[in-house]
């Protein structure tokens, strides 16, 4: 064989190895396209205007494992920017992904915008929705199922199959009537119904208008199903039950629980959770499957409910008769507050690792600061109506902070977000963030001097929930806290007139948000954000801006102009953006011989 037919020979070899070590190089992929328009539905019998995703409402599901990348393509077909944002998937090292004004330009109308990121060391339940001018009201959200590697075994038996209910208050009118109620400083009122999975309520009774159509879940008898339970609404917390069956908890938001039976479970807004529940009743008719508000009046708000039917393949007829009703009387708030103090996390089980999720000792580590975050009902800030965390309402900077920060933007938000209510200011409106430590492991106490009841998040981590209680927090209630086996979660209900106390590990480093999940409070200013930065940063604790990034605010100029005729998806980042780049390269200078 000549030399140079061998040499040959070599090279095509090297070039086929290289491109089969592409393939296989780093975690697995899922792709989707995600195209946001406005279709007319009637949910509740009223054609109005909703927000679907490639046509659907709720949109499709985001189905991955555990440290799959994800790029989700989205496609802005609306008549305004739009964000969409994860909540709950944290987003390791790249807050650049977290689709919230504080990270992220908007998506103008008719271009897009190519999400991409993994998810790393998690497991469990969650959704996606739109975070920018109270689209959520309208919809454009959907759910996201993270499933444990095979190395990891789920706690509880393999289940027959699964089941998604996404479940919210709704009103008639659309989102942008909705916010310009806000903007008038009226209040929202009373919604107008609930829906279950994009549908109204089936006809239990004579209040509920002919011709709405309903959700149906088909189950065969004898058959257990994991059910994912997520509450996208506005403003109203939900009880869901199905009649006669119980509710097995088995996770919430990440995180598999000690299992407990329930009749019924309060599911506030932002929240997920997942349930077993076994088809084990004689099926003598359908039953009732109900979503209904609570911590309200509920003899008032009784059109505030969601009614599907859960139809056994063996039913002997329709269902009839009453509702059930929850078993826990809200009129007295402490038996209600049994029910989330009784989530634990199940310390023996795998999560998204093999080891045991008990084996992070949280309540033995050193609290480094305290954060109280105080609400009180809207107030009138220069002559708007306003609500506020420690006095201040929140105002988005016009660039997004961290990209401020890359390209050293002066001025553009403040870093002294107040770690404790300020009695002797007046509200104010500013762009004031937490500027936390890196690795620093901090108590924050979500204080709730409102008068509703309200769900607060935290983008980019999990905290755990070692206390709740009714009254003013103070130093000495920390003897009370659940220091061993508490739930890690990202959204938790805060009650009216009540605290709760969460410690969180700061090991991710970005920008991240702050802020309460009621949509209402939420666009009146209720929010900051944390900074974290590792001030040794060498590339190996936090991603670059990725390729596609958007610029705007101060960073106008260096936006390029995108072919809308073109929905093609970004540059992509991460592990496939390495991939492909050096694909790239090595093909285009080895052309001649590969």
């Amino acid at each position: 064989m000549a030399a140079t037919d061998f040499v040959s020979r070599f090279l095509v070899f090297v070039c086929l190895a290289l491109l089969f070590s592409f393939s296989l190089a780093g975690d697995p992929y899922v792709s989707y396209d995600f195209t946001l328009s406005y279709i007319t539905a009637s949910p509740l019998g009223v054609p109005q205007q909703v927000i679907a995703v490639n046509g659907k409402f709720p949109g499709p599901v985001i189905n991955a494992t555990t440290n799959y990348n994800v790029d989700v393509n989205v496609i802005n077909h609306l008549d305004e920017p739009l964000l969409l944002t994860w909540p709950g998937v944290q987003m390791r090292r790249d807050s650049w992904q977290d689709g919230v004004l504080g990270t992220n330009c908007p998506i103008p109308p008719k271009w897009n915008f190519t999400y991409d990121f993994q998810l790393k060391d998690q497991i469990g339940s969650y959704f996606y929705s739109p975070s920018l001018n109270f689209q959520r009201a309208s919809g454009g959200f959907g759910a996201i199922i993270i499933n444990n590697r095979d190395l990891v075994p789920i706690p509880f038996p393999k289940p027959d199959g699964e089941i998604i209910f996404i479940i919210g208050d709704w009103y008639t009118q659309n989102h942008t009537a909705l916010r310009s109620l806000l903007d008038s400083g009226k209040e929202l009122g009373m919604p107008d119904g609930v829906l279950i999975n994009g549908k109204g309520p089936f006809k239990y009774n004579s209040s509920v208008p002919d011709g709405i159509e309903h959700e149906t879940i088909n189950v065969n008898p004898g058959k257990t199903y994991r059910i994912r339970v997520h509450n996208v609404g506005i403003s109203t917390s939900l009880n869901f039950r199905i009649q006669n069956h119980k509710l097995l908890l088995i996770e919430t938001e990440g995180r598999y629980t000690s299992q407990m039976n329930f009749t019924d479970f309060d599911v506030h807004v932002g929240q997920s959770y997942s349930f077993l529940v076994t088809m084990d009743q004689n099926a003598t008719s359908d039953y009732y499957i109900v979503a209904s508000a609570r911590f309200v009046n509920e003899t008032v708000w009784q059109r505030v409910t969601g009614v599907g039917i859960l139809h056994y393949s063996n039913s002997k007829g329709p269902a009839s008769g009453p509702l059930p009703v929850p078993a826990t009387d809200v009129y007295h708030p402490w038996s209600a507050m049994n029910q989330p103090r009784a989530i634990k996390q199940n310390t023996s089980a795998g999560g998204a690792r093999p080891n045991p999720q008990g084996s992070f000792h949280y309540g033995q580590i050193n609290i480094t600061s305290t954060y109280i975050l105080r609400s009180l009902p809207p107030t009138k800030i220069n002559g708007k109506v306003r609500a506020t965390l420690n006095g201040i309402s929140f105002v988005n900077p016009s660039t997004p902070m961290r990209l401020a920060d890359h390209h050293k933007v002066k001025g553009d938000y403040k870093l002294d977000f107040p770690d404790r209510p300020l009695d002797d200011r007046h509200p104010r409106l500013d762009n004031s963030i937490i500027n936390a430590t890196y690795k620093g492991f901090i108590q924050v106490i979500f204080q709730n001097n409102d008068t509703k009841i309200q769900s607060f998040h935290m983008d980019g981590s999990s905290f755990y929930v070692v206390g709740m209680d009714f009254g003013i927090w103070s130093e000495d209630r920390k003897g009370s806290y659940n220091n061993w086996d508490a739930i890690s979660r990202s959204t938790v209900e805060v009650y009216p007139g009540a605290w709760t106390a969460v410690l969180v590990s700061l090991d991710n480093v970005g920008v991240w948000n702050i802020r309460v999940e009621n949509l209402d409070r939420w666009y009146l200013g209720q929010e900051t954000y944390m900074r974290i930065v590792n001030p040794e940063e060498n590339g190996s604790t936090e991603m670059d801006p990725p390729p596609n990034v958007l610029y705007c605010g101060a960073l106008q100029t260096l936006q390029k102009e995108q072919h809308h005729s073109s929905a093609a998806k970004s540059i992509p980042n991460g592990p496939a953006k390495l991939i492909f780049s050096t694909m790239i390269i090595f093909l285009a200078s080895s052309w001649s011989f590969c």
